[in-house]
């Protein structure tokens, strides 16, 4: 895997930390439950990694997943199994883990 420089949550100005609520306050209360095979980042405090990929540019974080947690609203035509199914699909043609 890539290394890609991140900022730890507990260094992070208040700018990326607005951020980082404000996206996820868009997704289901689903996402919030911790995954039991990411939980050594949420322990150390790092927070999802494919968000913290964006923690040095604040603002690109901010619209790239208030758009993802925006697509994922239950207001529109896609049930929560579909969105399901094509991030599953997405993920496996990215041979991403999770």
């Amino acid at each position: 895997m890539t290394w890609i420089k991140t900022i730890p949550i507990s260094e992070a100005q208040p700018q990326l930390l607005n951020a980082i609520e404000s996206q996820a306050s868009l997704y289901p209360v689903e996402y919030a439950t911790p995954v039991e095979s990411l939980a050594h980042a949420e322990a150390t405090g790092d927070g999802p990694g494919i968000v913290m990929a964006h923690s040095l540019l604040p603002e690109t974080l901010r619209h790239t997943f208030s758009t993802l947690g925006t697509l994922l609203s239950p207001e529109l035509p896609l049930s929560r199994r579909e969105h399901e199914m094509i991030a599953a699909t997405v993920s496996s043609i990215n041979s991403c883990f999770y």
